[in-house]
């Protein structure tokens, strides 16, 4: 990762295996275009998350991997959803095509559809996680991505906005980027047996670098070229989306960011575990260029 530390490289190889150990692998198309979109790189943040926080408690490495590749395949389908037309319409991700120019539409709607359940799937098959966390690990999965979380967060997100309060763009913000971020966090906890106090720590921590990534998005989708960001530049704008740029500047964007993630920091510091690497995330999110 570009100016992410190299303390975050052996993170993303962890998950990178383990998704492809768990993936289908038979010739189909179905597995195919599933295969292209979970395995064609990305900062990983979410699984990050998951070790992270579960790494602040006593977990498995097998319950780590399982949780991380379930958040992943999570934010996966929402990705190939949110690129299709009749979404946000993008043809690149991550600097290829989108599942839907490289498939068509049809195969890549079914891709999520078949991404979702495989998440669920994951958590149900770990021998070291127990049955009632399991439970608990679901419906906070289904909660984040479901009607009040990230669902609701793109149904505001694609709405005809003329214009947004701050208020009401942090609460569409939070909803599609900061909900399953809180519950990576959340999740890892849990894995990990944390305190509940120690697990309130950690989603107030979440909320605040969620909003500063979803800044920094923005940011990006003005600043960044296509080739730094994997993304087609400046589809905010063509779009007329409402973004933070947009309602008080740019750098008072930036500078929004880099206050949250300060914030972030000051809440970690109270973990009864080492928060360094979550301080190191923090800096990372408040300064990264894709």
């Amino acid at each position: 990762m570009t100016n992410s530390g190299s303390w975050i490289v052996p993170y993303k190889e962890r998950i990178n295996s383990a998704l492809e150990s768990l993936l289908p692998d038979d010739d189909s198309i179905l597995t195919k275009a599933i295969r292209y979109s979970v395995l064609n790189g990305g900062k990983r943040l979410r699984p990050l998350l998951v070790y992270l926080s579960s790494e602040l408690g006593n977990s498995t490495s097998e319950a780590q991997d399982l949780v991380s590749s379930a958040v992943e395949l999570i934010h996966c389908y929402s990705l190939i959803h949110d690129d299709l037309p009749s979404m946000d319409d993008d043809s690149l991700r991550r600097g290829l095509p989108t599942c839907h120019k490289k498939f068509g539409e049809a195969i890549a709607i079914l891709a999520g559809d078949a991404l979702q359940p495989m998440a669920y799937s994951l958590l149900t098959h770990s021998n070291e996680i127990e049955d009632k966390l399991k439970v608990n690990l679901i419906a906070l999965l289904s909660e984040a991505c479901g009607q009040n979380g990230m669902v609701e967060g793109q149904i505001l997100d694609i709405s005809d906005h003329k214009s947004l309060s701050l208020e009401e763009l942090d609460y569409m913000h939070n909803k599609k980027t900061g909900s399953l971020i809180r519950t990576c966090l959340e999740m890892g906890g849990l894995i990990s047996y944390l305190q509940e106090n120690e697990i309130d720590l950690l989603k107030e921590y979440g909320e605040k670098i969620g909003l500063a990534f979803q800044i920094r998005d923005d940011i990006i989708d003005l600043e960044s070229p296509s080739e730094v960001s994997g993304k087609n530049q400046g589809t905010d704008v063509l779009k007329q989306k409402v973004t933070y740029p947009k309602v008080i500047g740019m750098e008072a964007s930036k500078e929004k960011a880099i206050e949250l993630c300060k914030e972030a920091q000051e809440i970690v510091t109270n973990l009864s575990g080492n928060p360094v690497k979550l301080i190191k995330l923090s800096n990372f999110i408040s300064n990264r260029h894709y």
